[in-house]
């Protein structure tokens, strides 16, 4: 049974609702509000994110990512795919500027049987109740239902059905709803859904802009914006090492025993569970350390988008990074990989096709993961020099800068922002946080953990076939050209399968303690650039394709090495 197919039989009794709109007019929040639900997991159409279904008894709500159509996006393509696949199509344009957004989109969904809602309702004022005739008057000439919503503040569908207020289209006229309307209004408004015009000549003239803030305006803005960004990276990895710092000895005092038993099976077995690479040895470090940082940054990141508050950000960045070949929307993403790679490689169906492959290749060289970071400060602690992170920090984003501007195509660095209006900001609210960032989670469990799971395994036996020891010490006389001892070879090859492997370094802390800033720096480095962790490269491989993966790796090591041997030997000039 196909794909299609298989849809067909399972909602046999269930209509398919396309939600349709530009980004943040309130889609999420309208299908959630509607269901009370979080999204259900299905593959729509071949897509394993960028759509989600929100099921009710009668319909299945689909909510598209948000139309953009000044940028050819995956995105984009995706939301417009699924009006093949819809029973029904509801228009979600927001009051505040309903007009472009009516011109811009009836055209799309001409002739599709439909109804409208229009958001942002509570930014309209009613009082005179000419708000409301204006919408009737735009539904008598639409000749469609059109609903304005608080979509915040919609109600939930009562257990007995509730009651209706909307009007039955069949008496010639498609009255709109009360000010504010319930849930069960919306429903009916679907239910008397009719075929939606390529256009109106009703114009309601609404266009409400926000109020400006300091990430407005001209210096000041990039500034707080770069700042807002960084900011839940920090918060998460300050928050993680304090959290792992109590709870590490303890899981490992909790594990010491079984660990032990695993010491009598059979050698293969014995070292793919629990030695130095194996399920239990290397588990704790994911749990202790990796996923508290990957959960405060996708709760940081939810409620940044929840509030509306990533929109902004991305604006205010957008003229500073466009010089390099990213867009302000970009750089959100690549911000994003300090939590995971995973979700933030992901989450570039969203950038141009111009620039979608630059930031991958970003994220992929300059996103210190949540494995990374905390491992990097580990060592930075171990060798007693906890200050190397600022200089550690201030060389990652510079090469990183310089890199991208390098490998960015031409068109990237002219590519608009695809951002046509400010964003509202307001307070986010607990289900709208936690709704925007279960993806992040949802990608780190079904992505990571189980290929983290076989890396260990690999790791293992090849550390038990003592195929990593020979491999470190056959690049160990290149480890002189970074003036780095043989020792810091194996951290370099490891590091380029699991980022945690930089944490080696820490194994002779001795002899690394005797090293100088710089060559700790440079080991630490190298490490964690070089190459991207294993997980990263499949996800690039799955999300783009295998011969962009070899390309972004050999163009990667490249980089990294001469960045390297810079910092190596104009540091040793210098200092």
């Amino acid at each position: 049974m196909d794909e299609r197919t298989r849809r067909s039989t399972d909602r046999t009794d269930r209509d398919r609702v396309v939600l349709v709109g530009k980004e943040s007019v309130g889609k999420s929040a309208l299908a959630a509000r509607l269901t009370g639900s979080i999204p259900i997991d299905e593959k729509i159409s071949g897509s394993t994110v960028s759509s989600e279904v929100y099921r009710t008894d009668e319909f299945d709500l689909i909510d598209t990512p948000g139309i953009t159509l000044e940028a050819d996006t995956e995105t984009t393509r995706d939301a417009l795919a699924q009006l093949d696949d819809g029973d029904r199509i509801v228009l979600v344009v927001p009051a505040t500027d309903l007009d472009r957004d009516l011109a811009d989109l009836l055209p799309i969904v001409q002739g599709r049987v439909g109804a409208v809602v229009v958001t942002f309702w509570d930014k309209i004022d009613t009082s005179d109740g000419r708000g409301r005739d204006t919408l009737a008057a735009l539904a008598d000439d639409l000749g469609v239902p059109v609903v304005p919503v608080d979509a915040r503040s919609v109600g939930h569908v009562a257990a007995d059905g509730g009651e209706s207020r909307v009007g039955n289209p069949t008496d010639g006229a498609y009255p709109t709803a009360t000010p504010n309307a319930t849930a069960n209004e919306i429903l009916a408004a679907i239910r008397s859904a009719s075929e939606l015009p390529g256009g109106t000549a009703t114009r309601v003239g609404w266009r409400i802009e926000p109020p400006e803030t300091i990430l407005e305006r001209p210096v000041v803005g990039p500034i707080v914006g770069a700042l807002a960004l960084l900011l839940p990276a920090l918060v998460a990895v300050w928050f993680a090492n304090g959290v792992a710092a109590e709870l590490d000895p303890i899981v490992a005092g909790a594990l010491e025993l079984t660990i032990a038993w695993t010491d009598g099976l059979p050698g293969p077995l014995s070292a793919v569970l629990g030695g130095d690479y194996g399920l239990l040895a290397m588990g704790p470090f994911l749990f202790v350390w990796a996923l508290p940082t990957m959960l405060i940054f996708a709760v940081f990141v939810g409620a940044y988008k929840a509030s509306g508050l990533v929109t902004r950000i991305t604006t205010a960045l957008h003229p500073t990074m466009g010089r390099v070949g990213l867009t302000g929307r970009d750089l959100v993403r690549v911000v994003m990989g300090f939590g995971c790679n995973v979700p933030a490689v992901t989450s570039t169906r969203s950038c141009s096709s111009c620039t979608r492959c630059t930031t991958i290749s970003a994220i992929s060289f300059g996103s210190a993961c949540s494995y990374q970071f905390p491992a990097t400060l580990a060592v930075f602690a171990a060798v007693g020099m906890p200050w190397l992170v600022g200089p550690y920090l201030a060389i990652l984003v510079a090469t990183t800068l310089i890199y991208v501007r390098l490998i960015a195509p031409p068109e990237a660095r002219t590519a608009t922002l695809a951002v046509d209006r400010r964003t509202f900001l307001e307070w986010p609210r607990p289900r709208a946080i936690w709704r925007e960032a279960r993806s992040s989670l949802a990608s780190f469990v079904t992505t990571a953990l189980p290929v983290f799971a076989g890396i260990c395994v690999v790791a293992a036996l090849l550390e038990y076939a003592g195929a990593l020891e020979k491999l470190g010490t056959g690049l160990a006389p290149a480890m002189a050209a970074f003036t780095l001892p043989a020792e810091a070879a194996l951290p370099v090859v490891l590091a380029s399968v699991r980022k945690d492997g930089i944490a080696l370094l820490t194994a002779d802390a001795a002899g690394m303690g005797a090293l100088s800033p710089l060559q700790v720096l440079v080991a630490v480095y190298l490490a964690g650039v070089l190459l991207p962790c294993l997980v990263t490269a499949i996800t690039v491989a799955r999300e783009v394709s295998i011969r962009f993966v070899a390309t972004m790796l050999a163009r990667q090591a490249v980089a990294a090495i001469g960045f390297a041997l810079v910092i190596a030997w104009v540091g040793a000039f210098l200092f």
